[in-house]
């Protein structure tokens, strides 16, 4: 039990020191001999020997030097030097390109575009800097193609004004290794300050007057439509007034045919009257003695009560 427990550990040991300590450390060896490189995906790799460029790797992956180099792979770690550059597409964005329109007017232009190494080789070697030597041909592209144009078609008419800026900028930046890629206009704008407060105003009062006249004219909408709606009103209560007259002169007609219902409602209409009035009925007995009834009342009421004596 004891020697298997030993042996396990014996094993673990070597098996640790051979693959954390060991195998890196072979590994590294292998490729500063030059023996393989490994390519990682949108890579380039440049091997430049005594100032001369002896191979380029642009396929990912495993790359055995010594198929593609020869005997140079074994010093060119050593005494040469490997560029390794990135093959992935770019972009940039280029804020407020001064330009002046047809009509003096100061405009600031913002413009976006992708590029990508096209030749490895030149990129390196032709150019210093070919981002930077890239960002000043398409900012002075555009401001060399787009000034003194008219202002209406500067601020509508994008897509032709990006192809100009891409047919300007494209053949120099392919001297340098480098491709360009789309070109957009994002941003047309003033960069006066005065100007663009004066624009405000202008649309401010512009609206101003646009709402008062949808007001002024919803108004004389609303009173036509009124004016309308009264004359008709008006139209149909005088026909009706002049119609009730004819309505009621029949219906009386028709009524006064007999005389007793003639007598009998006029009866019934002349009894509503007085009840509909507010006056206080009195009703007085036929008899003529209405005087001598009433004093007879009054003294009935003041007279004291007198009872009769007992046993006379």
């Amino acid at each position: 039990m004891i020697e298997a427990l030993g042996s396990f550990i014996g094993v673990f040991i070597f098996t640790f020191i051979g693959l954390f300590i060991a195998y890196p450390i072979m590994m590294l060896f292998a490729r500063l001999l030059g023996l393989y490189a490994i390519v990682e995906e949108g890579r380039c790799h440049v091997y430049v020997l005594f100032g001369k460029v002896i191979a380029v790797l642009r396929e990912p992956g495993l790359n055995f030097l010594w198929l593609k180099l020869g005997p140079q792979a074994l010093i060119v770690n050593w005494l040469g030097r490997c560029h390794v550059l990135d093959m992935r597409l770019d972009q940039q964005y280029l804020r407020s390109q001064p330009v002046n329109s047809e009509e003096g007017a100061p405009m600031g232009i913002g413009i976006w575009y992708e590029m990508v190494i096209s030749d490895p080789v030149a990129y390196l070697f032709k150019n210093a800097d070919p981002q930077g030597s890239l960002a000043a041909n398409v900012s002075n592209a555009t401001v060399r193609t787009l000034s003194n144009m008219p202002l209406a078609q500067m601020l509508q008419n994008r897509h032709p004004m990006s192809q100009a800026v891409r047919a300007e900028v494209s053949p120099k930046s392919e001297e340098w290794g480098y491709r360009l890629g789309s070109v957009y206009i994002r941003k047309v704008h003033f960069r006066d300050v005065g100007m663009i407060r004066q624009i405000e105003e202008k649309v401010v009062n512009r609206l101003r007057q646009v709402t008062s006249a949808i007001r002024q004219d919803g108004a004389n909408q609303v009173s036509i439509i009124t004016s309308t709606a009264e004359r008709q009103a008006a139209i149909e209560f005088a026909r009706a007034n002049a119609m009730r007259p004819k309505i009621v002169g029949a219906a009386l007609q028709e009524i006064c045919a007999d005389a007793e219902v003639a007598q009998a409602m006029f009866e019934i209409l002349e009894t509503e009257k007085i009840l509909e009035g507010k006056g206080k009925l009195t009703l007085l007995p036929k008899s003529g003695n209405l005087l001598a009834q009433l004093m007879a009342a009054a003294g009935a009421e003041s007279a004291p009560l007198v009872m009769p004596a007992k046993g006379k």
